[in-house]
């Protein structure tokens, strides 16, 4: 029952952000068709990605990992839960209030320190315009995050995970809008930033009320639980920077070649899709699942957490990589190929989905792996990983930028990836059972493996006799007809050798009866 209860949780979670994905390639495609890899695009993803960066410092780096293991424990054994969550929101709120404002006055700065290659052209002054706009977004969707840990924590995952899909139907108005009225379409998707900021800290405000937590601004108070709070997030908040500081390195890199900005969001955004889908959902619940686990005392439980968790990731997370790999030029040329994209653009853009493709299942298995730590409330040691990962990006990045160019940024962050999940996996031995691979984990992990050898060599096979005589139009069937054929080689090899089986999937989808 539990079981069934837990992969019903990743597929929530999974639908929603496939759903929001989706959305979020129909965004991409209408800003590289209206905006190409030029000025106008590129300040854009600077200055939307400024927030994005201390969201994920202080939202995610605090509150994913520290909050919501608090509060699940608070909330499992009725001790305290709301106040806490209250004066975390109202904390929470002022500081990122006060870091808004100084940012205001401070973005040449910061987006120096983001893309110090924009200095002297058009790009810097667009960039600090749509900086100073887009930068509150992050006091509404950290405020979103915190929310989100509360609906988590209670079992309401649909709401947080689809909060997303309204950031990305927002501003895809604000781009057809701007198209209709002939407005600028980078100062549109701007001030569309907020908007959609505000729209999700609403919504998540809503299902957080429903869960009976109506939290309001209030001023901070440093109440023991804050102050256990705020020891248990320092070393995340600084395992969150030492992981903003490796896509600063890659930027940085990239800010130096023109175009390479737009070239490396866009192939993230399509290797974020599989991570999004499947490991972030499956992080997402175990962060909420393994606390109340523990607090409960019960180990057979996290550990079946743990191994469904792994093998839930590994039945899709190492099809996805084959794919990105030996499929990056097909999709990169369907999905971004036309306007402004020119085929140089779209080679340069699946060189580096490619590189981002070797390195998805180390993306997907620290998604795994750290709620293991935060669960028991150790944020150290996953940050003095993150910081040996920092170094092995900035000597890759930065050592093999004269001679690889652009894709030492996304080789960077790839070995960086392998780095930080080798040394996730070595400190969890240390943790007993929970860590333990079961016998279905072991039976099956080899057999997956042997799937995705089929499933690469069906397509490279099917590739080499059909993509010489595809062309223009035809590129879409192209694409579609290898989808077909990496999904019969994968699902029929892996069922016909037992790696999973149909009634796995009807069990995830099955609701569970009421107690």
């Amino acid at each position: 029952m539990a079981q069934i209860r837990l992969v019903r949780s990743f597929m929530t979670v999974g639908g929603w952000t496939l759903i929001s994905r989706i959305f979020g390639f129909i965004r991409d495609m209408m800003i590289a068709a209206y905006l190409g890899a030029g000025p106008v695009a590129e300040a854009f993803l600077v200055a939307f990605s400024l927030p994005n960066m201390f969201r994920r410092i202080f939202a995610e780096g605090a509150f994913n990992t520290a909050f919501v293991p608090i509060f699940a424990k608070k909330y499992q054994s009725d001790q305290g839960a709301e106040p806490f969550a209250q004066d975390a929101f109202s904390g929470l709120a002022w500081v990122l209030m006060a870091l808004s404002v100084v940012a205001h006055f401070a973005m040449p700065w910061l987006v120096l320190a983001m893309a110090s290659g924009f200095q002297g052209d058009a790009r810097f002054d667009l960039a600090v315009s749509y900086g100073r706009i887009c930068f509150p977004y992050i006091l509404f969707i950290s405020l979103t995050a915190l929310l989100s840990g509360v609906a988590n924590a209670t079992g309401r995952f649909a709401a947080a995970a689809a909060a997303p899909v309204l950031l990305n139907l927002i501003l895809i108005a604000a781009m057809g809008l701007a198209q209709w009225r002939g407005w600028p379409m980078g100062l549109v998707q701007a001030w569309a930033v907020p908007l959609a900021g505000v729209a999700q800290m609403a919504l998540l405000w809503r299902a957080a009320a429903q869960a009976g937590y109506r939290l309001r601004l209030g001023l901070p108070r440093l109440s023991p639980d804050v102050r256990r709070l705020i020891s248990v997030a320092g070393p995340a908040v600084l395992a969150g920077g030492v992981m903003q500081v490796n896509l600063l390195v890659g930027r940085q890199v990239a800010s130096y070649h023109d175009g390479a900005i737009a070239w490396l969001s866009n192939a993230d955004r399509l290797y974020q899709l599989p991570l999004g889908v499947i490991a972030v959902a499956i992080g997402v619940v175990l962060s909420a699942e393994l606390p109340r686990r523990l607090s409960a005392g019960d180990a057979v439980g996290g550990r079946a957490a743990f191994n469904r968790a792994s093998e839930f990731a590994l039945m899709l997370v190492l099809p996805s990589a084959v794919g990105l790999v030996v499929l990056a030029g097909p999709i990169i040329s369907v999905v971004y190929q036309r306007g402004a994209y020119s085929a140089e653009d779209a080679a340069a853009t699946a060189q580096a989905l490619m590189i981002y493709g070797l390195g998805l299942p180390a993306f997907a298995f620290q998604k795994v792996l750290q709620p293991l730590f935060y669960a028991r409330e150790d944020t150290r040691r996953p940050f003095r990983y993150a910081v040996t990962a920092m170094v092995v990006n900035l000597v890759l990045a930065v050592g093999l930028s004269p001679i690889l160019g652009f894709s030492a940024a996304a080789w960077g962050t790839t070995l960086a990836a392998w780095a930080m999940v080798g040394q996730l996996w070595f400190g969890s031995r240390s943790m007993g059972e929970t860590v333990m691979a079961d016998a279905r984990l072991r039976q099956r992990a080899w057999r997956i493996f042997l799937a995705c050898v089929v499933m690469g060599g069906c397509l490279w096979g099917v590739m080499a006799l059909w993509a010489p005589v595809v062309s223009g139009p035809g590129r879409y069937v192209h694409l579609m007809g290898l989808m077909g054929v990496s999904f019969v080689s994968y699902f029929g090899t892996g069922m016909a050798i037992g790696a999973f089986s149909i009634a796995d999937f009807r069990r995830g989808l099955r609701r569970p009866p009421a107690p």
